[in-house]
């Protein structure tokens, strides 16, 4: 891991290049993408299926593209009980989380006699694109499916690359109430979300992460459907004092590492020596980790030691907009409440960020490559819409259709006038 010190000129300078490395996709992984989209768009399901073939091995046609209501129930079955105890457990919070984020529908009368007010109703149809490869990912089912659940979204459909479905991630699917679900993956399981492909309807909306090639499609499908964000790798701050375990901070560190070779860990602390122990810790625990190969990568490439004063550790976390960040320190609010771009914050020693991807009830989908600058996490407001709604009777149009004519005038829109100012008697009607 890098190491930048405070005390060093130059550090605001290399810590700026650093946090300015780029880590996001080839232009060629762009240019595949696109034909993928454009072929999937044109053929429907033939494209598909031909994609299947060539990117995943996968041999599926038309009668088996879809997982079987019996298929869910039967791997739903062979998942551990104490991992279908984890899962009903983590669904439970997060439905009592985004349950308290529902927004209340408003109606009320102004001073001039409009009637105003919003309404909130949810998406029709959403896709959900679960990854596969790496690992499964049955908090990725939960994270995704429960709050669209919540907001009473009508049909959720679930994609997810072709070959055999986990346990864990069919048993997350059905405590989510999921019961569509599609072996298809990469772009063209975005294309077919986006545009449809045969018994595949299009969506309205389509969350939830994957590779290079996944958020390459999201970026180009957007405008035809909506989509979550754009995920990046994963990242994490972990600002720490010498209180705390160096063991436990490595291991903090090493849990977004060994998503990605592209992950990006940091720690921040005022003690060299801390800090020291920390990476010693971490060399000791990759030893025995099965994702080492990804993690040392992570580290070495984007991973980074910055010594500063604590107090200046709000100011850099700022700059850095990360995923996650973890103040591990007695009474972390006194810097943590400074942070204003983060897309998770962690208070305290004993509040790591793994406990965020699972069972906090808090949404592990968030914003990354510095875009908690200007968004959120994935919540339920992404699957529910705001409309205005506006009612003026004759006494509230004769206060507000002046004003209406006179901007429409003055923007050389006369039948935008013409509507105001014929009500008001203004022009006879021709």
């Amino acid at each position: 891991m890098r190491r930048f010190r405070f005390s060093e000129p130059g550090f605001e300078a290399a810590f700026a290049a650093f946090i300015d490395e780029r880590r996001e996709t080839p232009e060629e992984v762009d240019v595949l993408v696109r034909d993928i989209l454009l072929a999937v768009r044109a053929e429907g399901l033939e494209a598909v299926l031909r994609f299947a073939r060539q990117f995943d091995r996968a041999e599926i046609d038309a009668d088996t593209i879809r997982v079987t209501a019996e298929e869910i129930e039967a791997g739903a079955a062979q998942c551990a009980p104490e991992v279908r105890e984890a899962i009903a457990f983590a669904a439970k919070r997060i439905r009592s989380y985004h349950e308290r984020q529902r927004p209340a529908d408003q109606w009320f009368t102004d001073e001039a006699g409009v009637e105003l007010g919003w309404r909130w109703t949810p998406l029709e149809a959403v896709g959900i694109y679960v990854p596969g490869g790496r690992a499964a990912y049955p908090s990725t089912v939960l994270m995704n499916a429960v709050p669209a659940s919540v907001a009473g979204v009508e049909r959720i459909a679930m994609v997810t690359p072709p070959g055999r479905l986990q346990p864990a991630v069919l048993a997350a699917a059905k405590e989510a109430g999921i019961t569509e679900i599609w072996r298809v993956g990469g772009a063209q399981a975005v294309a077919a979300l986006a545009y449809g492909a045969g018994p595949i309807l299009p969506v309205d909306k389509i969350v939830g992460p994957g590779n290079a090639f996944v958020t390459a499609a999201k970026r180009r499908v957007y405008g035809a459907v909506g989509i979550d964000a754009l995920a990046g790798p994963s990242e994490i701050v972990v600002v720490s004092d010498a209180a705390s375990r160096p063991d436990w901070i490595a291991a903090d560190l090493l849990s977004q590492a060994e998503h990605d070779p592209a992950a990006q860990s940091i720690l921040i602390t005022d003690d060299e020596a801390f800090a020291d122990a920390v990476e010693a810790q971490i060399a000791l625990q990759l030893k025995s980790l099965g994702t080492s190969e990804d993690a040392s990568v992570s580290l070495r490439n984007h991973g980074a030691v910055i010594i500063a004063p604590l107090e200046e550790s709000p100011r850099l976390v700022n700059l850095i907009a990360p995923e996650h960040v973890e103040f591990a320190l007695d009474a972390p609010e006194r810097l943590a409440d400074r942070v204003r771009h983060a897309g998770a914050i962690f208070l305290g020693r004993h509040t790591p960020e793994a406990i965020g991807d699972y069972v906090a009830g808090s949404n592990h989908v968030l914003p990354t490559s510095r875009a908690a600058r200007f968004s959120s996490g994935l919540s339920l407001y992404d699957f529910i819409k705001r409309t205005s709604i506006v009612k003026c009777d004759e006494a509230a149009f004769a206060i507000l259709g002046p004003p209406t004519a006179a901007l429409a005038d003055a923007e050389g829109l006369p039948a935008h006038a013409r509507s105001a100012a014929i009500r008001l008697g203004q022009i006879q009607e021709p």
